[in-house]
């Protein structure tokens, strides 16, 4: 369903220059102030103490932009800062990958509020380089929903730990690396000493299935926790304030470099 606005039409420029997100019954510029009428009832506009307060409701102050230097190469961006009295939500978009952080996750360093990139919880992309490639296992035992026991025959990379979520791709043949599209069995519960076993919870594998031997095993970061940034050959931003005092916001940075996969 598409989002509406109210437009306001400017003589001096021919155009339609606001977009408002409340729904006067008739609006008014008048005295270098903006009246409404809404129900009845006479407002008039920037006058208040609480801010973002329309006809009786409170909205989220929203601002929407685009980092986007160097448009033909991808980028790794690392970090966000906000010139700004206050901490804000933010929602990252690249072509590639998507990010999150809440306004908690932000701290104050000399006037401005500096965050890592993270992730958003749940979003799960093989192609990324939080992805590890762990190798064919060796035998597997356990049928989902219980736990799946996976042997290999070399000792896992100590990249790989508890929490990260495990892949697997079954030969299809008949060439060497013909496999199939990778399916997800679930988060690693334990790893064993020597690190040639691995426990997972098959909370992602359709019940009675298990994992064939032979089959190539990847396993994938936490999306939240692990904080390297998102990728991408630009990044749309989307902060929001939830505020109902006044607050500034002066420019949105980020630390951002060129992706070396």
């Amino acid at each position: 369903m598409p989002e509406n606005y109210t437009l306001t039409y400017s003589e001096s420029v021919k155009g339609w220059p606001s977009f408002y997100s409340y729904y006067p019954d008739f609006i008014l510029a008048m005295n270098q102030y903006l009246y409404t009428f809404k129900g009845g009832n006479l407002y008039r506009h920037n006058t208040g103490n609480v801010r973002n307060q329309y006809y009786g409701v409170n909205y989220p102050s929203t601002l929407t932009g685009v980092f986007n230097q160097e448009p033909t190469t991808v980028k790794v961006f690392k970090t966000i800062e906000l010139e700004s009295d206050d901490s804000w939500d933010i929602n990252l978009t690249t072509d590639l990958g998507a990010g999150f952080m809440s306004n908690t996750d932000f701290v104050e360093k000399e006037g401005s509020y500096f965050a890592y990139i993270k992730r958003i919880t749940g979003s799960k992309n093989l192609s990324l380089r939080s992805t590890q490639g762990v190798g064919r296992n060796l035998n597997s035992t356990g049928i989902s929903p219980n736990p799946i026991t996976i042997e290999f025959s070399s000792k896992v990379t100590s990249m790989i730990s508890i929490g990260d979520d495990v892949y697997y791709s079954n030969f299809v043949g008949p060439n060497p690396n013909d496999f199939s599209d990778p399916l997800e069995i679930g988060p690693i519960t334990e790893i064993s000493s020597d690190r040639k076993t691995i426990v997972v919870n098959p909370t992602a594998l359709t019940p009675g299935l298990q994992v064939p031997v032979q089959a190539y095993i990847l396993a994938l970061k936490d999306p939240v926790a692990e904080s390297y940034g998102t990728t991408g050959y630009f990044m749309e931003f989307k902060v929001t304030n939830n505020n109902t005092d006044a607050v500034e916001l002066f420019t949105v940075d980020s630390e951002v470099f060129k992706s070396n996969p």
